[in-house]
């Protein structure tokens, strides 16, 4: 006999108070484990696809694992330092360039920048919070010994638990689905394929549709000369996949500093460089932006991603917002799936809600009756 449905709500609402309980107590321990699995699964079509042409799983896992290393030493590698390198500079350079903002609106517009005024007290107070904080934040991030050892045992553990969870991922999503109650493992099944088609779709096809763009950004904004076009490709990238946000947030960025790098005469040792304000490349700047916005919306996303991801960007920013607050760096790993999880539960439960007594009422029986 079945359990009722009271107790059945019950049980799982404890296990999902307990996991909850564990994620905010034990995230940083569970970082390292959490990375790696969601490395496994992006990575898992990739080895499903190798073993048809032959491989056996072992050996699929293995070209994946070489490749990967390849490219970590010959590609990553040397852009993170690239990145560290100037991230370290940017964070000293961004009070600069909002105090040469603030002169420049003061001798232009002076009547938005009187004494007092909001935009002025605004301006002067961004520029003293990053003076102070900027530099130390990223001085103590890289100098502090917990954080170097965390980060160390992130970037060995990670890959690790990668290589084994993509080794056994087959095994391990059958032995799961032979725990799922008899009684709902049509419906489970049902659910588990639909989170899966979402996650695919967004996790794989964003993902790459967020790499694409990130190193092109990189790459035009550095062709074009701008001082920090790494760092600003590389953030313009990573939240390419909330619609319209990344190629904004990016393009005023790289706006910012095309104007506070080539905005006026430019003079080395008295000489004068530049006479005046180079328009060309700092519309160089806007152009790269516009035209990664144009490509990303008319091919990229629709050919990689689709239209039926199900994740709507307002939900996907309150499901990052709320789950990291509460867990912290690790609550946002975990949101975008999760928030597939809740969304997809939450459709199948209004459309069992719109089959419903509650909600046809007499009515609905009596259509129903007629039909």
């Amino acid at each position: 006999m079945a359990l009722p449905v009271e107790q059945q709500v019950k049980y799982w609402g404890i296990v999902a108070v307990v996991l909850g309980v564990v994620l905010w107590a034990l995230g940083s321990v569970l970082m390292p484990f959490i990375l790696g699995g969601a490395i496994a699964y992006v990575l898992d079509p990739v080895a499903d696809r190798l073993e048809r042409r032959g491989l056996s799983r072992a050996a699929a896992t293995g070209v994946i694992t070489v490749v990967a290393c390849v490219m970590f030493l010959i590609v990553a590698l040397p852009v993170l330092r690239l990145l560290i390198d100037q991230a370290m500079q940017l964070s000293t350079t961004l009070p600069t360039v909002i105090s040469n903002l603030r002169d420049f609106l003061s001798d232009r517009f002076p009547s938005l920048m009187n004494d007092g005024g909001v935009l002025n007290n605004t301006l002067t107070s961004m520029g003293d919070t990053l003076q102070s904080y900027a530099g130390q934040a990223v001085q103590t991030i890289l100098s502090s010994a917990n954080s170097v050892i965390h980060v160390i045992v992130v970037l060995v553990i990670a890959p690790v638990v990668s290589v084994y969870m993509l080794l056994d991922w087959d095994r391990m999503v059958a032995e799961i689905d032979t725990l799922v109650p008899r009684d709902h493992r049509a419906v489970v099944r049902q659910l588990a394929k639909e989170i899966d088609d979402v996650l695919a779709s967004f996790i794989r096809g964003m993902g790459t549709v967020c790499v694409i763009l990130g190193t092109y950004y990189a790459i035009a904004l550095m062709v074009v000369g701008l001082q920090f076009g790494l760092i600003v490709g590389a953030i313009a990238g990573m939240i390419t996949f909330i619609p319209y946000l990344g190629s904004l947030l990016g393009g005023a960025m790289a706006i910012g500093l095309a104007l506070f790098q080539w905005w006026g005469p430019l003079e080395v040792d008295g000489e004068v460089i530049r006479a005046g304000t180079d328009w060309v490349r700092i519309g160089l700047v806007a152009v790269i932006f516009v035209s990664g916005q144009t490509v990303e919306g008319n091919f990229l996303t629709p050919k990689l991603v689709g239209n039926s991801v199900g994740l709507h960007p307002v939900w996907l920013l309150l499901a990052l917002s709320v789950f990291g607050s509460l867990f912290g760096f690790v609550g946002m790993l975990v949101a975008v799936p999760l928030a597939a999880a809740i969304g997809v539960v939450t459709r199948f439960a209004t459309g069992k809600y719109r089959e419903g007594r509650l909600y046809q009422g007499e009515i609905g029986r009596e259509e129903k009756s007629n039909s």
